[in-house]
């Protein structure tokens, strides 16, 4: 039996408290039934609607029907048929299937409190993610931390010296300037939104330890640094996005002040101190809670009014940074923040900035997510507009280096079906980012040396790298084409490679860019410009014998992009009558062509000519 959510379900993605749902199951030849029906539950609450028989295709049976449910939240539901007193149950299989028998999986159904709105401007072009200290410098280079500055641009970055704790205090001085110089580098990647690391006061070269969340960092170029790049980027036609830290601060901070280093008291210097309650100590002052342990980072109490007041109060944190010209919010472990404080927060984005966008860090399926044992109900429309999509990251990855084309399909329709379109069309997707291997370096497929002296220095032969760089040309493609916003992590376009944290973190190789990787991210990004339309559009997968195949619709229907993406290792030929939507020359004559789809390579058409 084939059920594919995403084409037999209406709407598209979730559904709306109080509006209704509609199903569509087909049965096919031989499966007979007096009564098809569809049952969602939540719990021991349930709902039973009987589906018509509608129309015949073929030997098959269609039947539709429509149900409203009165509670927001994940529901559950399956299918049944029952023929004179015998019933057959449905639920949910791989590739697109139901399957019948007992105990079987259910599919979810999200349902949002009310029908919401996304920012347009951010389901468009290209994202480009920044690690604020390694783009680009340009102009003074204010200097003034503990650590070093690398005097040589293409140095790699320090690492921890056998049995010593990683610092993080090697800098390269990227700063607000440099970007605001390569401004038209990102306009020619097609880029419209940049999402930018940290730039707040703070110790380290990730800034995920904030010092002091009211000022930018010196040596990024202050908060006038920071309103300067803002209006440069939208003179360019770009948005900015900031990445909020509101889990935890730095030890070394105004807050918590646990080397002295500012004047007045911090939590660390004693009861007294006007942050004393932002935090959890065990035994005052060295025993403390901190995030996933590091002493560097010690985890705020988010119920401490002082703190919430700072970061969502009038002329607070988003209040200052908003009117400084940031566009939207990345919010950094939002799992880790309670509900009620995400929902604070995200309302003070939104009351403090015009349409601007709210994305959360989130590693796994968001619409289903469970922290600290509770919900979280980010897509109910109190909080996120999308997150970082991580499990199309995965998909991507297990169907270019593993060919699993049936888990591919289910694990991006999985995603697609749960969260509401509107949250899907702004989700961040990426193949890379400052948390996980470079992509070239993860799709080589190279084992990593034990020795992490070793992985600083280590680079792909040329051989590795030319087979690393086919699979992430192809890796891009999808990325750029799949439902989303595609989010490049700066420097996979040029080639950069490197292990993990901070591996990753090399500076961008101005000059020594891979000019024919580069070509192929540009006219991607060109790609999406010339069909924006069909890129916001449904998302629907092909059946084929052995090619990934899946087609974005634009609402009207007028035009589809279509993917095609070959996991073998020998050339695939396909019969179209379409353009080739990098190209924009038709494939064939007008009555037809072929599409040649090389070993591990992705093409896309077009129907129409853009």
């Amino acid at each position: 039996m084939y059920y594919d959510p995403l084409t037999d379900k209406t709407p598209y993605g979730a559904s709306v408290v109080g509006e209704p749902t509609a199903f569509r199951f087909t049965l096919p030849a031989g499966e007979r039934a007096d009564k098809v029906t569809v049952i969602v539950r939540r719990g021991a609450e349930e709902y039973r609607t009987a589906l018509s028989l509608v129309r015949f295709e073929g030997d098959a049976t269609v039947y539709e029907g429509e149900l409203r449910l009165p509670v927001a939240g994940l529901w559950y539901y399956r299918f049944e048929s029952s023929l004179a007193g015998r019933v057959t149950y449905y639920g949910r299989g791989s590739g697109g299937c139901a399957v019948s028998g007992e105990w079987l999986p259910e599919w979810q159904l999200t349902v949002t409190k009310r029908a919401y709105k996304t920012p347009d401007w951010a389901k468009e072009g290209v994202v480009y993610q920044i690690f604020a200290d390694r783009f680009a410098r340009a102009g003074e280079v204010r200097f003034a931390k503990k650590g070093t500055l690398h005097a040589d641009w293409y140095d790699l970055p320090d690492i921890a010296a056998e049995g010593e704790e990683y610092r993080a205090d090697d800098f390269f001085g990227g700063n607000a300037e440099g970007i605001i110089s390569k401004l038209d580098y990102l306009k020619s990647l097609g880029v419209t939104v940049i999402y930018l690391s940290p730039v707040f006061l703070s110790s380290s070269n990730h800034r995920y330890d904030t010092a002091d969340y009211m000022r930018a960092d010196d040596l990024f170029g202050g908060d006038e640094g920071v309103k300067k790049l803002c209006a440069a980027a939208h003179k360019a036609g770009i948005r900015v996005v900031l990445d909020g830290v509101f889990n935890h601060t730095g030890a070394d901070s105004i807050y918590f002040n646990k080397f002295g280093t500012f004047p007045g008291k911090g939590a660390y210097q004693g009861a007294d101190s006007p942050y004393f309650d932002w935090y959890t100590f065990y035994e005052h002052p060295d025993s403390y809670h901190c995030w996933w342990g590091s002493t560097v980072v010690p985890t705020v109490d988010k119920s401490a009014k002082g703190f919430r007041k700072l970061i969502c109060g009038k002329g607070g944190v988003i209040d200052k940074w908003t009117k400084a010209g940031a566009d939207g919010w990345r919010l950094d472990v939002v799992d880790e923040l309670p509900t009620d404080f995400a929902e604070e927060v995200c309302a003070a984005i939104r009351r403090a900035g015009k349409d601007p966008l709210v994305i959360g860090e989130v590693w796994e399926d968001a619409s289903d997510k469970v922290s600290y044992g509770t919900w979280r109900p980010y897509f109910m429309g109190d909080e996120l507009d999308g997150v970082m999509n991580y499990p199309f990251r995965r998909a991507i990855f297990d169907l270019i280096m593993k060919g699993d084309r049936e888990g591919f399909r289910d694990a991006v329709t999985l995603i697609a079906e749960h969260y509401p379109k509107e949250s899907m069309d702004v989700c961040f997707t990426l193949v890379g980012s400052h948390d996980t291997v470079r992509a070239l370096t993860a799709l080589s497929g190279v084992e990593a040396p034990y020795d992490k002296a070793e992985r600083r220095t280590y680079r792909l032969s040329d051989e590795y790298y030319a087979f690393a760089k086919l699979r992430l040309k192809a890796a891009a493609i999808l990325q750029y084409t799949l439902p989303g916003v595609p989010c490049v992590y700066y420097g996979d376009e040029a080639g950069v490679q490197g292990f993990e944290d901070p591996l990753n973190r090399a500076t961008y190789p101005w000059g020594r860019q891979d000019d024919d990787l580069l070509g192929h991210y540009r006219a991607l990004g060109e790609l999406r410009r010339r069909n924006a339309d069909a890129l916001r559009g449904r998302l629907v997968f092909l059946d084929d014998s052995e090619l990934t195949v899946f087609r974005r619709i634009s609402d009207d229907g007028a035009h589809i992009l279509t993917t095609y993406y070959n996991p073998c290792f020998h050339t695939v030929r396909r019969d179209v009558n379409a353009f080739d939507a990098f190209t924009g020359e038709r494939i064939g004559d007008g009555g037809g062509g072929v599409l040649v789809v090389p070993p591990l390579s992705a093409c896309v058409t077009s129907d129409t000519l853009i």
